[in-house]
């Protein structure tokens, strides 16, 4: 007799494109097939890379890096600005060969999404086999590769997915799961940044192995959300669904800038600049969202980075300036690197309490 009571095997997939802007430029452009390209700001000395080819990644090269620092590891790096527009109409149809297999796409990025193909009748059901079709139809029709992860739950997908890179995949079947997780380290779970890291192995915890020998009680009493978070992920328990329409929560305008901004006056012009065009992309949003709080961020000429930010209900140019000033204040005779300014969203209708105390937070917005 069948147990009706039992749960369904979800079975996910994590889609991630393999380099995907510097795929497009070197799908496009043959000069750059078989050098060390990454795309990037323009300039050298003040831009960062967005990402690189495989070529560039054996010199230690990698997204988010220092375009300076780049060119050093590899000299005979070519950094290209890349062309967005490309790279947005590219993903839309990637997009649509996800939505031949099925409705639950929940998109990460313009190259990676998570797709819950656990009702998909095709290949008998097969979630390995779907990955491959998928691949397969995203070379054929657009020449570029893709990896894909396919697991139980979301976040083993997603590690799976960086598995057997460039042009593979990787299936953690649910047998395989509790042995594949007790040697996955730590900074790999959801949420473990550097800090939290460094936090963990001060108690001697760097795998899931580790935790899993760990007492409950006393992770949940030092680590709290993050503790009850790694007794799950130690597990392989995610259940985290595959969610198609994504919640904005927030919406941010920033730069780095060419040469460091010396002075409030030349803050406060980005400052006014940046509001316009947040002014603007929030036209797009507001009909069904509203503002809840807003802020900025600032990292230094030290690479130092803070940021402050207020409840409200609504962009103001002036509260930004304060929240500026606030910070500039705090940092006297510090050059200014980068400038941001980000507002908080949430769906109409939601208990929006316009609370004017100001709380303040270092690398990022929150």
């Amino acid at each position: 007799m069948s147990d009706l009571s039992l749960p369904k095997q979800r079975k996910i997939i994590h889609v991630d494109m393999d380099c995907f802007f510097a795929a497009v430029e070197m799908r496009d452009n043959p000069q750059y097939r078989n050098i060390p390209l990454a795309i990037g700001g323009n300039s050298e000395r003040r831009g960062v890379l967005s990402t690189c080819n495989y070529i560039a990644r054996e010199f230690g090269l990698h997204s988010a890096m220092p375009s300076f620092k780049a060119k050093e590891l590899c000299p005979d790096l070519v950094i290209i600005p890349g062309r967005m527009s490309v790279y947005v109409d590219i993903s839309k149809h990637i997009r649509s060969i996800f939505f031949r297999y099925t409705s639950l796409v929940e998109p990460l990025s313009l190259d990676e999404a998570f797709l819950d193909v656990s009702d998909c009748s095709l290949f008998k059901g097969s979630a390995t086999y779907i990955a491959q079709d998928i691949r397969r139809a995203i070379f054929e029709e657009l020449n570029l590769t893709a990896s894909a992860g396919i697991a139980p739950c979301k976040f083993l997908a997603k590690i799976a997915s960086d598995e057997n890179k460039p042009d593979g995949q990787c299936v953690i079947t649910p047998d395989k799961v509790p042995e594949f997780v007790k040697t996955l380290t730590l900074k790999k779970i959801p949420g473990v940044g550097k800090v939290a890291q460094q936090k963990l192995a001060l108690k001697g915890l760097f795998t899931c192995q580790d935790v899993q020998q760990y007492r409950p009680e006393q992770l949940l009493g030092e680590f709290g959300k993050l503790g009850e978070a790694l007794i799950n992920f130690s597990q392989g328990i995610d259940n985290r669904a595959v969610e198609p329409n994504r919640v904005r929560k927030s919406l941010a305008v920033e730069h780095t800038f060419e040469k460091d901004l010396l002075n409030e006056a030349q803050c406060l012009e980005k400052l006014a600049l940046f509001y316009d065009e947040l002014h603007r992309r929030l036209q797009k949003v507001l009909k069904e969202k509203m503002i809840n709080k807003v802020g900025v961020k600032i990292k230094f000429g030290d690479f130092t980075q803070k940021s402050a930010e207020r409840k409200s209900p609504e962009l103001s140019l002036p509260l930004l300036k304060i929240l500026m000033q606030h910070l500039l204040t705090q940092n006297p005779d510090k050059t200014v690197r980068l400038l941001g300014i980000s507002v908080g969203l949430e769906e109409r209708g939601a208990d929006n309490q316009n609370s004017l105390q100001l709380s303040f937070i270092e690398d990022g917005f929150t």
